[in-house]
């Protein structure tokens, strides 16, 4: 695992997040540029998967598997369970629903950094 990707991850997460944040006080439904941003965000948790699952068979450091696993995975559907979410909500908590899910995914990302670390108790 590359902590600089994480920590990349997680500062694009709460870049859209913020922006999202912005959208909903100025009551603005989900558009295109935030779809994107939540893309890009995505594309970026689909290579940790990756990386993270070549990393944890070529590892030899004691880690819980599951749980590292089950992180993994777990960020990788918040994105799009957020937008879809938040296209099918009109109001402005449509948009909500999107920062909050992004702030998620930067809250999972450094607890994939801390369970690689050893410290997942």
């Amino acid at each position: 695992m590359a902590p600089f990707a994480t920590y990349t991850l997680v500062g694009a997460s709460l870049v859209v997040a913020v922006w999202a944040g912005l959208m909903a006080a100025r009551n603005r439904p989900v558009d295109n540029p935030l779809f994107y941003g939540v893309l890009i965000v995505e594309v970026g948790l689909v290579a940790q998967l990756v990386g993270g699952t070549i990393a944890l068979v070529r590892t030899d450091r004691a880690l819980d598997s599951a749980t590292f696993v089950a992180y993994l995975v777990t960020v990788v559907l918040v994105p799009p369970a957020a937008v879809l979410w938040g296209i099918a909500e009109k109001s402005r908590w449509g948009v909500g629903v999107v920062a909050f899910g992004m702030l998620t995914v930067a809250a999972l990302c450094l607890r994939i950094l801390d369970v690689w670390s050893g410290h997942y108790a």
